[in-house]
């Protein structure tokens, strides 16, 4: 079942890793991007970048709980492995502020939860449409 999907940008097949710890975070953002983007839901980092080697990602959506796990020079690594990379972070409403200090670090965006379908596919949106 497509949602509200421009058929433009459904043929244009941009490639999305989602890489979260909760299971049911990762499960909801492929549901809400899948009919117009490629989107892969990856249950760790080291999945993300296993695939990454023969499926480069245009863009990463990234749980908090990753980059805390793995302190913030994560994400300007990743970004330095994967050229042309930009990265989503998705964030509890209480983890606001570090999210917030990630945008220093590397991240492109902040989406708190709880997600809806039209805030997740317009910042989405808006990091691809800017590769």
């Amino acid at each position: 079942m497509q949602i509200g999907v421009d058929s433009v940008r459904a043929v244009e097949n941009k490639r999305i890793f989602v890489v979260d710890g909760d299971e049911i975070t990762r499960a909801v953002l492929q549901f809400m991007l899948h009919d117009e983007n490629e989107t892969h839901d990856l249950p760790s980092l080291d999945a993300a970048l296993a695939k990454s080697v023969d499926w480069k990602p245009d863009l990463l959506i990234l749980g908090i709980g990753i980059v805390s796990e793995n302190g913030v020079g994560i994400l300007e690594s990743l970004k330095s492995m994967i050229q042309g990379l930009s990265i989503l972070l998705v964030t509890d409403t209480e983890r606001l502020p570090f999210a917030a200090a990630c945008l220093k670090s590397g991240a492109d965006d902040i989406v708190a939860k709880p997600l809806t379908i039209e805030i997740v596919r317009g910042k989405v949106d808006a990091l691809l449409r800017g590769n």
